[in-house]
């Protein structure tokens, strides 16, 4: 292993599973955030870990044509995004390689994979953002932390949030230091705000605040709420979350609404849902809304068929298909994702969609029989006994919709005697990030 503080010279060759540039010098291996295919650079070694060295770039000698210049000012520092500094026609190619070489080296399938589908404007796309605040030398901030670390980088703007958020953002760090209202410190366990959060809706004019509070209540909060909502009229409800653990979970389990209705409204492909604090919800809508539609135009759905929505969240894909057959079963193990589920079919009036609390491994292997699957685990994928049981009821088709390619090629080993894979079709659910959503469509051999 090279010595923190080492100083070499290397050309990345290809990129990591995160998105970091790769050098291969002698028998040693560097990873190098924001370093580019083809550059040749004066790379620091910061610190070594499970047989990789990690490093910063020093000095860039040979610069690629496909180098950008980042939108965020410190998008080599923040741990946020990995490729503020690639071009985005080279993000979507990087992405569509990811899942293909996931295929070759993992299912050992050498499968078409469809050049991934990308976003008209990869920027301010996430109607989710949830920040600690801090204070650094007398002064609140509040932003995301440094790559391999739990140091906070100060942010004013986050180029992939909605702009909206960002100007809340920071219209609360001003009130708070206008009310003296001091941010938590996690080492010393003192102070109010631990974290803000924030949600906002697409397609209607809503916006929610959270403010997570290490206290039940503080001096002076009604008129620090009533100064909040004056100055940022565009919120239209405001919770307080108390977490007083010592923790790095960011909500409790206590809340209170101190404004508004408690939650905001969104919908995707005409159906509305209901999003609490704590509710899942996909955070780039857009995106989400392509890949619905997507899975729609795929399957040759019967009103006569059952299908299948397992690992379903709030049940958003099955709703969306529920119309298009005869019964939907929606299967999450998440208690409150049900409740939210339950409430949305109700209010979009969908009479055909089961909602289970179970886990899906459990359930499945209760079925006798199956027409269509839907299923989008987590990231770590699928149980060998959910898909030993898939392959005993045979549904004649499956899509698989998943957020880690590697888990997914895996898992389709456990399907592929059984299967045809008709359709890998990426999706950038998450510009500026190496992460990648993927659609596989299935049919039964």
């Amino acid at each position: 292993m090279l010595k923190k503080g080492t100083l070499i010279k290397g050309k990345c060759t290809s990129y990591s599973n995160e998105g970091e540039g790769v050098i291969h010098l002698n028998k040693e291996v560097i990873f190098v955030k924001g370093l580019i295919v083809g550059e040749e650079a004066d790379i620091l070694i910061n610190y070594n870990r499970v047989g990789i060295n990690y490093g910063s770039i020093k000095k860039i000698h040979k610069i690629s044509k496909d180098r950008i210049q980042p939108k965020c000012k410190v998008a080599t520092a923040c741990g946020g995004c990995s490729f503020q500094s690639l071009s985005y026609p080279k993000q979507l190619e990087y992405k569509t390689n990811k899942v293909k070489d996931a295929f070759k080296y993992i299912s050992k399938l050498d499968v078409k994979v469809n050049d991934c589908i990308g976003m008209d404007e990869p920027y301010y796309y996430r109607n989710k953002i949830q920040t600690p605040v801090k204070k650094i030398n007398k002064k609140i901030v509040s932003g995301f932390y440094k790559v391999k670390s739990h140091n906070i980088v100060p942010i004013d703007e986050c180029v992939i949030e909605d702009k909206r958020s960002n100007k809340i953002i920071n219209s609360i760090k001003k009130i708070m230091a206008d009310f003296k209202i001091e941010p938590y410190d996690e080492d010393r366990r003192y102070g109010i705000i631990r974290h803000v959060l924030i949600r906002t809706s697409l397609h209607f004019n809503e916006i929610m605040v959270v403010l997570v509070t290490n206290c039940d209540s503080f001096p002076s909060r009604n008129n620090f709420i009533n100064i909040i909502k004056k100055e940022n009229p565009e919120i239209t409800t405001i919770v307080q979350n108390i977490n007083k653990r010592d923790t790095n979970v960011i909500l409790g389990e206590q809340e209170r609404i101190l404004f508004g209705k408690g939650y905001i409204v969104d919908s995707l492909c005409g159906i509305k849902f209901h999003i609490s604090s704590k509710s899942f919800f996909q955070i780039n809508p857009i995106q989400t809304e392509k890949l619905y539609r997507y899975i729609a135009t795929k399957l040759d759905l019967k009103k006569s068929d059952a299908l299948l929505d397992a690992y379903s969240g709030v049940g958003t894909i099955g709703m969306s298909l529920a119309n298009k057959v005869k019964e939907v079963i929606s299967v999450e193990i998440e208690r409150s994702a049900v409740k939210d589920a339950i409430r949305n079919a109700k209010e979009n009036n969908i009479k055909n969609i089961k909602f289970i609390c179970d886990d899906a491994s459990r359930y499945i292997n209760e079925l006798k029989e199956l027409d269509v699957l839907v299923m989008d685990p987590p990231r770590k994928g699928s149980t060998p006994e959910f898909l030993k049981a898939v392959n005993y009821l045979q549904p004649k088709n499956i899509i698989y919709v998943s957020c880690d390619p590697n888990t997914l090629a895996r898992d389709i080993n456990y399907l592929k005697d059984k299967y045809i894979i008709k359709v890998v079709q990426p999706f950038d659910m998450f510009p500026m990030t190496y992460h990648i959503e993927t659609v596989v469509h299935l049919v039964r051999r």
